[in-house]
């Protein structure tokens, strides 16, 4: 008998090490988070669940039969994803009513936080049965741990979505709110938000950008806008990544002299912000996060006028 198969039979795994049994309701859905990357981060609550789970529900099941396996774990797996979550949610609602027991996750991470499944607690809930939550590891928080920012909340705002526009808009309001926020991007639209970022993010607000993590290649490095272009170029996307932006730092007494203003605001059309921040310091002696916070706020005003 495989040992790991063992451990899953009559509370085995919790009584090995002196913890108490654990409660398996049936009609149950059961929100499980998976290790991001790294298989070691699975909880013990989590491979228990998925053992006794009747049924589980993934976003993929090819990755989550290879999760399984890996544990010496047996379920029924069907697909739940954001092009079938409609159906998908029915099926849920349909094991439910039939007294079992079954698991929701994802491909990495938690079910429904910037993954499918929102759709399918809600449905859940509404029909009156029981959703318990598994915790697992987090993207964002991961990255937040290990970003060295003021512990005061942050704002988790995931994937950028819409139009130029839109995106544009959306950011500013994140910028504005003057709190830590937290994206996802994928590596394929990784360049268009750094030029994003670059534009819009103030000189002192710290950017940490975070890929690969607990994996092997894990890289996590922090930044501040006029330096996110040169980063890239020696940094190709890959892997996915979490970008945590820090809050905003309270205001400097330093100000531009007039003169000072007179000359960049004649450039800012000719030259990209991080660019012109960078001679304009060299010529003005003043801090380079300064001017191109001046420059930035400059061409936001130019733009609400026109």
């Amino acid at each position: 008998m495989d040992s790991r198969k063992f451990l899953y039979d009559n509370n085995e795994l919790f009584q090995s090490i002196l913890l108490p049994s654990q409660d398996l309701p049936a009609s149950a859905l059961y929100v499980v988070g998976l290790p991001i990357g790294n298989l070691g981060d699975i909880t013990l609550r989590a491979l228990w669940v998925l053992s006794k789970a009747d049924c589980i529900a993934a976003e993929d099941t090819r990755e989550t039969r290879k999760l399984l396996e890996k544990f010496n774990i047996e379920s029924h797996l069907f697909p739940v994803h954001q092009h079938n979550e409609h159906e998908g949610a029915e099926k849920v609602l349909t094991y439910l009513a039939e007294g079992k027991r079954v698991a929701l996750v994802t491909d990495a991470g938690t079910p429904a936080v910037s993954d499918p499944g929102t759709k399918v607690v809600a449905d859940v809930r509404e029909h009156g049965y029981r959703v318990i939550p598994i915790p697992g590891a987090s993207a964002s928080v991961t990255a937040v741990s290990a970003a060295g920012m003021a512990p005061e909340g942050f704002t988790f705002h995931g994937f950028l979505n819409g139009g130029k526009k839109e995106r544009a808009a959306e950011l500013q309001k994140l910028i504005n709110s003057g709190r830590i926020f937290i994206l996802y991007e994928a590596p394929h639209r990784l360049e268009k938000l750094i030029d994003e970022l670059s534009e819009a993010v103030p000189a002192d607000r710290k950017i940490t950008i975070a890929r690969e993590l607990t994996k092997k290649f894990e890289q996590i490095d922090s930044l501040y806008s006029p330096d996110l272009h040169e980063w890239l170029s020696h940094n190709p996307p890959k892997g996915e990544y979490v970008i945590v932006v820090d809050a905003a730092s309270a205001s400097t007494e330093e100000t531009l002299t007039e003169e000072d203003r007179q000359w960049i605001d004649e450039l800012i059309p000719l030259l990209p912000a991080g660019q012109l921040s960078s001679i304009a310091s060299k010529i003005s002696r003043f801090p380079k996060k300064i001017i191109y916070n001046y420059i930035v706020s400059k061409k936001n005003s130019q733009t609400t006028v026109d």
